[in-house]
C-alpha cells in the first residue's frame, strides 16, 4: 500500500484538494475521476484519495487515472490502509484531509460524478463565505430515485438552509456537495470515526453550527449524486438520526423558549413530544393540526396514554389553536 508523502515535500500548496475516500468503488471511479480532469478551474488543485481497505480493483484504477491527471497539472496524493476491515467514512476523509495541502476542501463521494464547472463556482462562493459550508444543487442517479429528497435538497430557500436544521433528517447541504476552507474545517472539525452506523456528516454540521459558520447553496446542479444500495448512509439508523435531531434541538433551540406548539398531531408530533426531556415537555402548550381525523376532544396526557393503543390513544388527542405569539415545530 502506497504511503502518503509529507506535505511539505510536495512543492507548493494547491488552492483546492478535492478529497475523495474511497472503498470498493471499481464500478463508478472512472466516471468520478474523469470529472476531476475535465474541472475548468484555473487554480491549482490537487486530488487526494485515501484507500479504506478496498478489496476490489479500485487502486488499479486509481493507478492508472494519477497518470492522466498529473499529465493534466492535477498531482494525486494516495493513501489507504490493506486491514482485514474498512474502518469507516470519517476516518478516510480525515485521513485524505491531513495528506492534502488545498487551502480550501472540496469533497466527493467516488460514487459521483462532478459538473465541469464545480470547483470554480464553489470556490468562488467559499472565498466569499469563508466560515461557511458551500453546497449545490444536484441531479439524481436514477433520475427517478428520491425525488421528494431531492427536490427538498435543490428547493430551500436561503433562509431555510438555516431554519430547516433542526426538523430535517439530515444537513440542509448534503455532505457530497460539500466545499469549505481548510481553516475553517479545523476550526470546527475533525470528523466523528467511530464508523459504520455514526453519520458523521451530520455531527460535524451541527458542530459546525454551534461554532458559528453559515451555510450556502450555489444554485447550479454541479453533482451526479447516485443512489443505490451500497451507499454508507444506508447504515445509519433511523433511530440514531432522530436522536442526534432531538439532542440539538434541545440543546440549541428550546432553551430560549417559554413554551411552544408542535405542529403535528399525528405519530411524528406524539414521538418529539415522547422523546423530549421532561423539562421540554413541559413546555409544550398545544399540538396543531388541519387533519380532521386528528381533532378530537379530550386532550393528550402523555402519562394517561402509556396505556392507551389505537383508537383509545386518538380520542385523548385533542389538536388545539396556534396561539398568537408562540413559537411552534413542525416535525414531519
Amino acid at each position: 500500500m502506497q504511503l502518503p508523502p509529507d506535505a511539505s515535500e510536495r512543492g507548493q500548496p494547491a488552492l483546492v484538494s478535492v478529497i475523495l475516500p474511497v472503498h470498493n468503488a471499481q464500478q463508478w471511479l472512472d466516471e468520478c475521476l474523469m470529472s476531476v480532469l475535465k474541472q475548468d478551474f484555473e487554480g491549482t488543485m490537487e486530488l487526494s484519495v485515501f484507500n479504506d481497505a478496498s478489496k476490489d480493483q479500485s487502486m488499479t484504477i486509481i493507478e492508472k487515472w494519477k497518470m492522466n491527471l498529473e499529465d493534466s497539472g492535477i498531482p494525486v496524493v494516495i493513501g489507504g490502509h490493506d486491514s482485514p476491515s474498512p474502518r469507516g467514512v470519517g476516518y478516510s476523509k480525515n485521513q485524505a484531509i491531513i495528506q492534502s495541502t488545498g487551502s480550501y476542501l472540496c469533497f466527493l463521494d467516488s460514487d459521483d460524478v462532478m459538473m465541469p464547472q464545480r470547483v470554480r463556482l464553489q470556490y468562488e462562493a467559499a472565498v466569499q463565505y469563508p466560515t461557511s459550508i458551500v453546497g449545490c444543487q444536484v441531479r439524481r442517479d436514477p433520475p427517478d430515485s428520491t425525488e421528494r429528497y431531492t427536490r427538498w435538497i435543490n428547493q430551500l430557500a436561503p433562509d431555510q438552509l438555516l431554519t430547516q436544521v433542526f426538523t430535517s433528517h439530515g444537513p440542509t447541504v448534503i455532505m457530497p456537495t460539500w466545499f469549505c476552507s481548510r481553516a475553517w474545517f479545523f476550526h470546527v472539525g475533525p470528523f466523528d470515526e467511530g464508523g459504520k452506523g455514526v453519520p458523521e456528516d451530520l455531527l460535524f454540521f451541527y458542530e459546525h453550527l454551534r461554532k458559528g459558520g453559515g451555510v450556502f447553496r450555489v444554485d447550479h446542479s454541479l453533482l451526479l449524486y447516485r443512489y443505490h444500495l451500497y451507499a454508507a448512509t444506508h447504515s445509519v439508523l433511523e433511530m440514531t438520526i432522530w436522536t442526534h435531531r432531538v439532542h440539538f434541538l434541545e440543546e440549541q433551540a428550546l432553551p430560549g423558549w417559554e413554551s411552544f406548539t408542535i405542529w403535528n398531531a399525528g405519530k411524528q408530533g406524539r414521538r418529539l413530544y415522547r422523546s423530549l426531556s421532561a423539562a421540554s415537555r413541559r413546555k409544550v402548550v398545544a399540538f396543531c393540526d388541519v387533519d380532521e381525523n386528528k381533532i378530537k376532544k379530550g386532550f393528550y396526557c402523555h402519562e394517561d396514554s402509556q396505556d392507551l393503543t389505537g383508537g383509545e390513544f386518538e380520542d385523548n388527542l385533542k389538536s388545539l389553536h396556534l396561539q398568537e405569539g408562540r413559537d411552534f415545530i413542525h416535525f414531519s
